[in-house]
Parts: C-alpha cells; structure tokens; sequence
C-alpha cells in the first residue's frame, strides 16, 4: 500500500516530476508551491510523508520544518529536504531543524523514490527497538523509552535521527560500524547509496555530546564507533 507524500516545490515542472515518478510507485502524492500551504496542507491531511524545498517564495523549507518538529503531531512527521544548495553548512542546518534526509538537485528520481522508501520502511508499523532499554558508556547514558540522552547527569536535546544513529553505535560499543552498514540500519538505505548524512550526523554529535564526544571515534577508512572507557 503507498504513502500519502506531501511534495512542497515552487519549481512546478520538478514539483510535477517528482509527483509522477512517486504516483508511479503507487503513492498518493498532494502538491503545493508555498510554506504557508504546506502547514496548512499538513494539518488538514497529515501526510505520512514530506518533501520539502528550501527555496520557498514565502517560508523558507528550513523555517517549515522547525514549525513542524515543534508541534506535538508532526514532531516524528519524517522530512526530505530538497534544495540546490550544496554547501555543507546548508546540510548541517538541515539536519538541525529535524530533517531526515537532505538531497542536492539535480537529483535521480529514482534515488528520490528509494529514499523515500526506505524512510517509510523505517517508519512503518513493523519498525521496533529491541535490546536493553537503558544503555550505558562512561558518563554517556542513553534511556531508549524515554528517548533521553545524558553526558555527566545533564540532558543533551537530539533530533530523532541524531538519537537513532547514538542508539545503535552504542548498542554495538567496541565495534567497528562502516558508514553503509549505518545507512542500512539507521535510514534503511540499501549499500551503495551516496550520501554524506552519516558525517554529517556524526559532526553534529560530537559538537552536542560536548565531552561525551570523547566516546565517538572515527577508524579512518572505515567508519566509526563508540569506544567504552578502558
């Protein structure tokens, strides 16, 4: 069964594109053009999913996607970011306000609709976390129910992907875990997909994690991991 995909594009012919290739996989896709009707669009639809522009003519994608992790009914709302800005700064931002995944145009509509798949699969109703509920290492604690992180007894505030990617290198303290083994586990992407999410959220780690970050290593060549303290 598809997804109900909100598609926020200004650029009506890639808006159109990007619609046809999601309906030919068997979505239902709905499309507007502005900020202001893509909040609207979700509060009176709540799609399962949205593909969002940066370059809006009214409310930047970067502004609607911080509205929309700030609301209790789209806080897990999962989010694509679609823009032409390529630079690392403008992937970073992204990734801040809530964003699931951010793809640089031009992009392939076929990759397009793997990701969007692959985040629906992560998502879905058969999506579930086992192993222990409360994870440990040093000084870093990480309360899986509670979605809670603390270094030293304080509360680190973390996206819902920056809390996933920890998850599961904590859950695998010791060991090595290359980037596409992050990609299949944490964003559900099949190997071999070209991204730099997984840098790019370990950057954003490592700045928030402050001295928990001692913890997070990068094997040069490899991938990283979360080394437990001798």
């Amino acid at each position: 069964m598809g997804a109900h995909i909100l598609v926020v594009e200004d650029e009506t012919d890639l808006a159109e594109l990007v619609a046809f290739n999601l309906r030919e996989q068997g979505h239902d896709v709905t499309v507007t053009h502005t900020g202001a009707n893509a909040l609207a669009e979700v509060s009176r639809q709540r799609p399962d999913l949205v593909l969002l522009d940066v370059m809006l003519p009214d409310i930047s994608g970067f502004e609607v996607c911080r509205r929309l992790r700030r609301s209790g009914d789209t806080t897990r709302l999962p989010v694509i970011m679609l823009t032409a800005k390529a630079e690392e700064i403008d992937r970073i931002v992204g990734f801040e306000v809530g964003a699931d995944d951010y793809v640089v145009k031009p992009f392939s509509p076929r990759e397009l609709t793997l990701r969007v798949d692959a985040i629906l699969r992560r998502v879905g109703p058969q999506a579930h976390t086992e192993g222990p509920q409360v994870l440990s290492v040093g000084a870093l604690r990480i309360d899986v129910p509670a979605h809670r992180v603390e270094v030293d007894g304080e509360e680190i505030a973390l996206t819902a992907l920056e809390f996933r990617l920890l998850l599961d290198l904590a859950s695998r303290a010791g060991r090595v875990q290359p980037r596409d083994a992050l990609l299949e586990r944490v964003w559900g992407y099949a190997p071999g997909v070209e991204t730099r999410t997984v840098d790019t959220h370990i950057k954003r780690l490592r700045e928030k994690l402050g001295p928990g970050a001692r913890y997070l290593e990068t094997v040069r060549g490899v991938g990283y991991r979360i080394q437990k303290p001798s």
